[in-house]
């Protein structure tokens, strides 16, 4: 990657170990959904073969980020009320470290490897970089009002938006430092980019659409449409966020993308550039992630307390399950079966 990009799209009860609380000594092994519920402070899990709940991980009031390693044997998730990165070990839903951050955390992103956290310090202006096996922080950059982290694929590369100087920056992780940065026509929202760094996605504060810019420095503002025209206050959202959440497809072919007017997603082909599909989800949805196989489209909806699990290809909503309150960051993971083995009572 260059040393200068530009890019323009770019989980409360207190508790401070986790536990199942279904009959199960261990989970199954399988494609599972975590789901972080900012106002009950816990996560839910689901099973996404049988499309049900199957568990609960007791975390702590004010859950927020959720993040996972690629191999699956790991979930990470931050909380503001003790300004914590969680390590919980999906092979037994269970908490396995508490690592301290220099203040209140946000949207977290994670290294494939599962070497690396990066976790945006709200009050500090600044982001963590936490080494997962030392189990701290290892340094600590600035950023005015940064508010999510972002990982592509990349065991070197990991992003942060800044949403006070309108920049998202990269980092590179083998010297810890900044290594590429680009302005933004706005406040930028939750970002997502392909698997080769070449082209990212970015929603902004007041745009119900998305910002694209490749590496080249081709720039592209795509406006969705609308049914509603006019923005609805949402309880646990600024009125001036349209769009909050955004995913591609495994395959990178497809954008999903969340409309606060609408209450749907909206369903946008890379290729043809223009809107394929809308398909109508819970209210005020709010975060967008892919089942590990591509199959389902998994949207929380903050406003009704569920979770809503698409059909990608038909494009239809196959279940609409209830979660805990107010959920917000959700992400999926294949847990292995040797993992599962390994933790299972001997």
């Amino acid at each position: 990657m260059v040393l200068r990009i530009r890019i323009l799209i770019l989980a409360a009860y207190g508790l401070m170990t986790g536990a199942m609380v279904f009959a199960a000594a261990t989970p199954k092994p399988g494609m599972m959904l975590y789901v972080t519920n900012s106002e009950s402070g816990d996560i839910t899990v689901i099973d996404l073969g049988a499309l049900k709940v199957v568990g609960d991980i007791k975390v702590g009031e004010g859950i927020h980020g959720a993040a996972v390693q690629a191999d699956g044997r790991r979930l990470f998730t931050t909380v503001e009320s003790d300004n914590t990165l969680r390590v919980i070990n999906t092979a037994t839903n269970q908490i396995e470290a508490t690592i301290k951050l220099t203040g209140r955390p946000n949207q977290c992103a994670v290294t494939p490897d599962g070497k690396f956290a990066a976790v945006p310090i709200r009050n500090k202006d600044s982001v963590d970089i936490v080494d997962l096996a030392e189990r701290k922080v290892v340094k600590v950059l600035p950023v005015k009002m940064p508010h999510n982290c972002f990982n592509s694929g990349s065991n070197r590369y990991i992003f942060v938006s800044s949403m006070g100087e309108h920049e998202i920056e990269r980092i590179d992780l083998t010297t810890k430092q900044y290594s590429g940065m680009t302005r933004l026509p706005g406040v930028p929202r939750p970002f997502v980019g392909t698997k080769d760094g070449r082209t990212m996605y970015v929603a902004l504060s007041d745009l119900h659409g998305f910002e694209i810019e490749d590496i080249s420095g081709k720039e592209t503002r795509f406006q969705m449409p609308a049914e509603n025209q006019t923005p609805r206050p949402h309880p646990f959202e600024p009125i001036n966020t349209l769009t909050h959440g955004l995913g591609l497809t495994p395959d990178e072919t497809e954008l999903w993308v969340t409309s606060l007017l609408d209450d749907c997603m909206y369903v946008y082909d890379v290729a043809k550039n223009k809107i394929v599909a809308r398909v109508p989800t819970g209210v005020a949805p709010n975060w967008v992630t892919f089942s590990p196989d591509g199959k389902y489209c998994c949207v929380s909806n903050a406003g009704s307390d569920d979770c809503s699990i698409i059909d990608v290809k038909t494009r239809q909503e196959v279940a609409r399950i209830k979660v805990g309150r107010v959920p917000k960051r959700l992400v999926a993971a294949t847990v292995p079966i040797d993992a599962v083995s390994s933790a299972a009572p001997q």
